[in-house]
């Protein structure tokens, strides 16, 4: 068995906080000390344990994120930009998918427990909760919700992209018939997609939608709430989904019917994964960075533990407009940007030092 760190304090006849300073190279120790602590680290051929080294300084060596779920290409990137940063520190992550249960509250109090900070979908934990858990010590991030006080949010813009991308559909196509489909309830970024479909309608003088198609954000979903709106006595011209999943059911419930993309329904989504490029037509889209939302969550929820973040961040990531075929576009022109938002970013400088 290789030796303990206790094993190694005791033969040099010192601490074991003495032993984890000389073996990490910081700390305060006389000359004559290191001397005896590096001769039985290199007698007992000693290497640092990392979980040890966390045990010591009280802490886990993990980050905890959470989320209503885990299906479908969005999350996976997003976890997979939040692993790689965490990794990248030598740290592991415990991923909890909630499934929106009662007993969500619960289960993220006991994995608080267990991590050095907790990073939160928006909407899936109440803000009762989100609170009560900052003020209890822990340290607490947002990703892709609504800015709370006290509590740090990491985001992507959303409302303006959409009202670009619906404005495009009515005055570049003509098109004056729109419906979005996604439910904004419970979900602050889908109901900043929303805000962004309605305020486009204003600001184009067209009536403005009183509801949305209230349905998932799976494929199946897209083809419910599409099969809904194509059996009104007035089908929508366009249809604003909510996210590209959404789109795809749509484009499969569209097609189904014998209809035509754009022809005769012009299709959009929202998050560019990329099976929304190999679609027929390719789907025109708002593009997130989402591998990389996840991995400034990472970094600023680590800036939170160290306690060099301003608990008011509010971190705006820029999206971009995606034209393709299925709202009307020829041929495959590059994407065009949207006007970045003046993004909220207190405390920026110090979740950038982490």
């Amino acid at each position: 068995m290789p030796p303990t760190l206790r094993e190694i304090a005791e033969h040099a006849g010192v601490s074991i906080q003495t032993v984890s300073r000389v073996a990490r190279g910081v700390g305060q120790v006389s000359p004559e000390t290191r001397r005896r602590v590096l001769a039985a680290i290199e007698r007992f051929n000693y290497r640092p344990n990392h979980l040890g080294q966390a045990l010591v300084s009280r802490r886990h060596a993990a980050l905890g994120i959470v989320f209503p779920g885990l299906g479908g290409p969005y999350y996976s990137e997003l976890i997979q930009g939040f692993e790689a940063e965490a990794v990248a520190a030598r740290l592991s992550v415990l991923i909890l998918g909630t499934n929106l249960l009662r007993e969500s509250h619960e289960l993220a109090e006991q994995m608080a427990g267990r991590v050095d900070g907790i990073a939160v979908m928006g909407g899936t934990l109440g803000t009762d909760i989100l609170c009560a858990l900052a003020s209890r010590g822990s340290p607490v991030v947002q990703v892709a919700g609504s800015p709370l006080p006290g509590i740090p949010t990491v985001r992507t813009e959303s409302r303006r992209a959409v009202e670009s991308l619906t404005l495009h559909l009515i005055r570049d196509h003509g098109y004056d018939r729109l419906a979005f489909v996604g439910n904004p309830t419970g979900a602050p970024d889908t109901d900043d997609r929303w805000e962004g479909f309605r305020a486009a309608h204003r600001r184009a003088g067209l009536r403005v939608p009183r509801q949305p198609v209230r349905v998932g954000f799976e494929q199946p979903d897209g083809i419910v709430g599409t099969n809904g709106l194509l059996d009104r006595a007035r089908p929508p011209r366009a249809i604003v989904c909510a996210n590209d999943e959404t789109a795809m059911g749509a484009l499969v419930a569209v097609l189904g019917r014998g209809l035509r993309v754009p022809e005769d329904v012009a299709i959009t989504g929202f998050d560019d994964i990329p099976a929304a490029a190999l679609t027929t037509p390719g789907l025109t889209t708002v593009h997130q960075p989402m591998r990389e939302l996840g991995a400034q969550t990472a970094r600023v929820l680590r800036s939170r533990i160290d306690d060099e973040c301003d608990r008011s961040l509010d971190l705006v990531l820029p999206t971009e407009l995606v034209l393709r075929a299925s709202c009307g576009c020829k041929g495959a022109p590059m994407p065009t940007p949207t006007r970045r938002p003046a993004a909220t970013r207190r405390g920026a400088k110090a979740a950038a030092r982490s």
